[in-house]
């Protein structure tokens, strides 16, 4: 794991990285850290104010629970949930740690005894709210005492621009101040880069070790479908995983209170979790989640931090979630055992003018509105993707990646069209208007709007104004979350939202490069169209679709080696002809629908060499 960040690359010596071993060994049965844990915990251990981001399951309380441990003294760990702060607490004095937590579900006299141990020198591990933890009487009472380390679990909950922003996690910006001597450490798994500088400001004054671990969780099947009669179609996904426990994210109490009821109803297991319910059933439906299987929660976003069920097999949303981060966070409780997970994303164009309502709503100031609006536009480019989904979710972390073979698109790719010119179009007005404005303002412009934002700029005298009016505006919105998210424009979110041209924007704009666009779900004729590509793949006999099967994983071996999305090898239908017709020669070979002669030259002896062995 690569450090980054503005604090120097602090490493503890062998003598004290030694200890953390046997400590972990001792302690917690491991014969070694992971290989991204030992950076943080050595960082830790050496003094160095550190913010790590990790994805779920990677291990993050280790990081701080074995420093705790070796260098001694009291660790005041800041959990947002109760019910977190009790697990660890239970699970670490199994372990023969002496851990404590101080909260509201427990009586005064608990907390008291509880906190007469601390005071006494006999915790090594304190967990507390952010809201308990900064008033004035116990950062009074702690600055007696001069903890060694505070360690800030659900890091993200303290940036603005995070998913889940929480207005009493700012108030530990004072704790620097508060304990100079104490080192500071912050966990998520849950920040871009945005947020993660939001962090490091707020929380370390700018000041920090800041590891990233890595964000791609390869277990999760990622997946988006339009929405269209959304309970029949979640029904169904549902009723395929019957042995499965799952998470379904509705977007109000409402339609938590009527999908759970309607699901019920249709002989599935199914419970609601929302912040309207009383506390009592909210914890009852929680532990039958945890221990019974399967079972379905349906929930509103009050549900799942914390949340530590290896098995959760899926994590659907009925509805577009607020941003990319929310929905890295949500789908992250799926599969956390490593093995094989899905996340269903059902989305609507309603949900974008119902989104951005919510984000005018917000009793915030127009900069934060600003940049949530142009939040929002990175995840309507991750559900228009028209390449790997995976590449597009771990771009907006900062990530490279090559295609999943893991995602909708990668394992059945969409039908695409030919739009270099449109895409042309659309680079020239973003490149003459200066890349300083967003998607909107880009459309107008080719539409022929004659607004007074067009107007005033004078970007109606432009060459390409109204060139673009026979296209729908649907469409053009389209063509450009497309194009981001193949990643050859950027969205500024830093900034005011502009589009800016990548190198490749750069290349398709010179005439260097080619770019396909998705066909428009909705576009004429297409439904017809697809309904007889199914009904080719699906009226294969048992031998061809074994056949089939095998080519599908020959063509994922080649895209991989590429570095390229399968369907850019052969799409399914082509694969489909050719476990049907089982060519055997170049010339048969060459006869299948999709295969052109570059094609035929490149893959013919390849796959003929498979069809022969079947």
């Amino acid at each position: 794991m690569t450090p980054r960040g503005d604090g120097s690359a602090a490493v503890a010596s062998e003598a004290l990285l030694a200890r953390a071993r046997a400590a972990l060994a001792a302690t917690f049965g491991f014969g070694d850290f992971r290989p991204n844990q030992e950076p943080v915990v050595s960082a830790l251990l050496a003094g160095q104010d550190t913010l790590a981001v990790m994805p779920t399951g990677a291990g993050k309380s280790l990081c701080y629970q074995i420093p705790a441990l070796v260098k001694g003294g009291l660790t005041v760990v800041v959990s947002p949930l109760v019910a977190l702060m009790e697990d660890q607490v239970a699970a670490l004095r199994l372990a023969g740690v002496a851990a404590e937590t101080i909260n509201s579900a427990r009586d005064r006299d608990t907390n008291v005894a509880a906190w007469r141990r601390v005071a006494a020198g006999e915790v090594s591990l304190l967990y507390m709210s952010p809201e308990r933890l900064m008033t004035e009487r116990m950062v009074g009472a702690l600055r007696r005492i001069e903890p060694a380390m505070f360690a800030i679990d659900e890091a993200h909950c303290i940036s603005r621009w995070g998913a889940a922003f929480r207005p009493e996690y700012e108030q530990l910006g004072q704790l620097r101040g508060a304990f100079p001597e104490a080192r500071l450490a912050a966990f998520t798994a849950t920040a871009d880069p945005t947020t993660r500088d939001d962090i490091v400001a707020k929380l370390f004054g700018g000041q920090a070790q800041v590891f990233v671990a890595g964000f791609d969780r390869p277990n999760i099947t990622l997946g988006v479908a339009p929405r269209g009669k959304w309970r029949e179609q979640l029904l169904g996904f549902v009723e395929k995983r019957a042995e499965q426990s799952g998470i379904v994210y509705c977007l109000s109490r409402k339609n938590v209170e009527e999908t759970a009821a309607y699901l019920a109803d249709e002989g599935i297991n199914a419970l609601p979790y929302h912040a309207g319910m009383s506390a009592e059933e909210r914890s009852r439906n929680q532990d039958r989640f945890m221990t019974e299987s399967p079972v379905v929660m349906v929930a509103t976003i009050a549900f799942g931090m914390g949340i530590d069920k290896p098995d959760i097999r899926y994590v659907v949303h009925t509805h577009l979630p607020g941003n990319v981060e929310a929905y890295y966070q949500e789908i992250g409780r799926a599969g956390r055992d490593g093995a094989p997970a899905e996340a269903l994303m059902l989305y609507g164009f309603d949900d974008i003018r119902m989104r951005r309502k919510f984000i005018d709503d917000e009793n915030t100031a127009d900069d934060h509105k600003r940049r949530e609006h142009k939040r929002l536009d990175a995840l309507l480019a991750y559900a228009d993707a028209p390449t790997c989904r995976r590449v597009m979710l771990l771009a907006y972390f900062g990530e490279e990646a090559a295609p999943c073979g893991n995602c909708d698109i990668c394992l059945n790719p969409p039908r695409m069209v030919e739009a270099t010119r449109p895409a042309q179009m659309v680079l020239e007005t973003v490149l003459a208007t200066g890349e300083r404005f967003g998607a909107g303002h880009i459309v107008d412009i080719l539409r022929g709007g004659t607004g007074e934002k067009v107007t005033s700029r004078g970007h109606d005298r432009l060459d390409l104004h109204g060139r673009g009016a026979d296209w729908p505006l649907a469409r053009w919105q389209s063509l450009i979350r497309q194009m981001v998210a193949a990643g050859h424009m950027e969205i500024d979110i830093q900034g005011y939202g502009g589009l800016h041209i990548t190198g490749t924007g750069r290349e398709i704009m010179e005439g260097n490069r080619t770019f396909e666009a998705r066909e428009e779900l909705k576009a004429a004729g297409t439904k017809k169209k697809r309904e007889r590509d199914r009904r080719t793949v699906e009226t294969l006999d048992d031998a061809e679709a074994e056949l089939m099967a095998r080519l599908k994983a020959l063509r994922l071996e080649l895209a991989r080696a590429r570095g390229v999305p399968p369907y850019v090898i052969f799409h399914d239908r082509t694969l489909a002809e050719m476990a049907r017709r089982r060519p055997a020669s170049v010339e048969d070979f060459a006869e299948i629908p999709g295969i052109g002669a570059k094609k035929c030259e490149a893959f013919a002896a390849t796959f003929i060499a498979a069809i022969a062995e079947g």
